[in-house]
């Protein structure tokens, strides 16, 4: 198997088909057309693609990010050829019905191929991931108008899409939403008001852009139960699907950001002449609601990402620990003895070891996750359904977050091995870095998933999730119990989730009368939460291996089950005995950050 820069591919093979078992996908009559030679030929198209077209430009559009000279925005023609490649190939329909000219994937392969595109390039990728849900939004709640008017022409790459949510005056803040949709009398709306940090809000890389607006029809409800969503074209479109005339949405400005410099962050305008024209979604008042399923499918895709690029820094610093000699161990006294790789040295061997924690463990959680939407979608019971539904929800803004936080200092750790050299522009790993930093604001903070993971999902439907989760750890817990490999790590776990057990034991009866109390420490618990789900996956991973050792079946193998095996290992050890403390602070529902007054600082 070839060497990639953007991925282990044995890692990714035995994710899919050892650890959640896509083969078994194909009994499932929506993918009864498929097989694991399908699945692999979908993920060699897109390595290849993502490595020859995606891959080579990706430090030359952050070294030349896109401009706007007043009139229009400008981009290294490199971005369009690698999308229209990615197009033509079919990848952005790639999880669609054969009807639909998609390839019907299942969404854990479907998210493992877009995973390579990523990972080589997460700025250019980011234009089609955003048209993805877009076009998965419009399917679900748009009118037959809509979706004739707009489905094909974003499945295709014709159109490329966005979602509008963020205001200026109102950051996070939905609440606070102050763009209006005025009724016209043939049926549309009117809209004015600015949009600011929209990725992908305005360029020339496809013939046109449907952003998905959220906006207030004058007479509804305060707060986030009046707000309703809208489909505003860049150019309106003919009944025929032809192009008509601009629509009244102006780029007020390029916002340039740290990372992902290739995609066009940017400030937009609607209604400046008071003729913004777009369509209702659905009903009226229930548009964050709607925007909600693209908000969740993207922070899987960010969750993702971060991984990736956690990834991305990961192979590149262990390329550079095995090649760059440097410093004798100790114990060697002889000034003139040979160097030796940095990958000799422990600590190196540590970072690295954490890095591969990080990522695989990260990587791991987004691909179940998929693995959920599956599920979600074509289990064979109602019952099977509703339960994959619950862990989605559950874990949704543990998915977004864990990577984001901890891949990032995965990221960090590669910048550290490479010396001097990891802080310099010669490197990859500083722009890495650069790039995975924006995943801890990307769609919400880790202060607003940890509020929605401790305040609403942890106890939604009086905690039914949460013990659909303890089931599943069970289980495995019963499994590796009887694995001398993996036996301690199964005990260890078991303790980890008796402990999130009784922390949600100890705030559930306070959560209604001591809210703000409780959830002072929402962070805190988002991270044993996801560490505690991280370390049932490393022991899910641990188990395939110490398996897959007692009957090798390539004597090839042995070194990469015995490395995750040992990662396994690792984890246990040095990662999740660390999240006692912040057990501590919540069981005593410490209130040091609420009570530090603000003239304090």
């Amino acid at each position: 198997m070839r060497d990639s820069t953007i991925v282990d591919r044995r890692d990714l093979e035995f994710q899919l088909f050892e650890l959640f078992d896509a083969g078994s996908l194909t009994q499932r009559p929506r993918f009864a057309e498929h097989s694991r030679e399908t699945f692999m030929a979908a993920l060699d198209a897109a390595q290849a693609i993502a490595e020859e077209k995606f891959a080579p430009h990706n430090r030359t559009s952050d070294d030349h990010e896109p401009q706007f000279d007043g009139q229009r925005v400008s981009i290294i023609p490199a971005v369009r050829e690698a999308l229209q490649a990615y197009c033509t190939a079919g990848m952005l329909a790639a999880g669609k019905d054969y009807e639909a000219g998609g390839m019907q994937l299942p969404a854990l392969v479907a998210h493992a191929v877009q995973s390579l595109f990523k990972s080589a390039n997460i700025a250019t990728s980011s234009y089609v991931g955003l048209t993805m849900g877009n076009a998965n939004v419009i399917e679900r709640f748009g009118s037959p108008a809509q979706k004739r008017k707009y489905l094909e022409a974003l499945l295709t790459g014709r159109f490329f899409g966005t979602m509008a949510l963020t205001e200026p005056q109102a950051g996070s803040s939905l609440a606070d939403l102050t763009t209006r949709a005025v009724p016209r009398p043939d049926g549309t709306y009117a809209l004015t008001g600015n949009k600011i940090f929209i990725s992908g809000g305005d360029h020339e890389l496809s013939e046109n852009i449907v952003h998905l607006v959220l906006a207030r029809i004058p007479g509804g409800p305060p707060g986030v139960k009046g707000i309703s969503l809208f489909t505003v074209p860049k150019y309106h479109v003919n009944d025929d699907g032809s192009l008509g005339e601009r629509n009244d949405v102006a780029l007020a400005g390029l916002i340039h950001k740290m990372g992902w410099r290739g995609t066009t962050s940017t400030m937009l305008s609607f209604g400046e002449r008071g003729e913004c024209i777009g369509e209702l979604v659905g009903d009226p008042h229930h548009g964050l609601a709607y925007m909600f399923q693209m908000m969740n499918e993207a922070r899987i895709g960010v969750g993702m990402g971060a991984a990736m690029l956690g990834y991305r820094g990961y192979l590149a610093s262990l390329r550079y620990a095995r090649e760059r000699a440097q410093g004798r161990l100790p114990g060697e006294k002889r000034p003139d003895a040979p160097q030796v790789p940095l990958i000799e040295h422990a600590d190196i061997r540590r970072m690295l070891l954490a890095q591969k924690a990080y990522v695989e463990g990260g990587y791991a959680l987004c691909l179940y996750a998929a693995r959920l939407v599956d599920e979600l979608h074509t289990a064979d019971s109602d019952n099977s359904r509703n339960e994959a539904g619950l862990l989605l929800d559950l874990l949704t803004p543990v998915v977004k977050s864990w990577p984001s936080q901890w891949c990032l200092e995965a990221n960090s750790l590669a910048i550290q091995i490479h010396g001097g050299y990891g802080f310099t522009r010669e490197y990859p790993v500083e722009q890495f870095y650069r790039d995975n930093r924006l995943n801890l604001i990307h769609e919400g903070t880790h202060g607003i998933q940890g509020l929605d993971l401790l305040g609403r999902k942890v106890m939604m439907h009086d905690g039914v999730a949460l013990q659909l989760l303890t089931r599943e750890i069970d289980a495995t817990v019963t499994d590796a119990c009887h694995d001398a490999n993996v036996s301690a790590e199964a005990e260890a776990l078991a303790h980890a989730w008796r402990e999130i057990e009784t922390t949600v034991a100890t705030l559930r009866p306070v959560l209604a009368g001591q809210t703000a109390r409780v959830l002072s420490q929402a962070n805190a618990f988002l991270e044993v939460f996801g560490h505690a789900t991280v370390a049932w996956l490393w022991l899910r991973q641990g188990l395939a291996a110490s398996r897959a050792l007692a009957n090798l079946p390539n004597a090839g193998d042995e070194a990469f089950y015995r490395g995750k095996l040992h990662t396994c290992r690792w984890f246990f050890r040095h990662e999740l005995p660390r999240m006692q403390t912040h057990h501590s602070l919540l069981r005593r529902l410490d209130d040091t950050t609420l009570t530090m007054a603000p003239e304090w600082f």
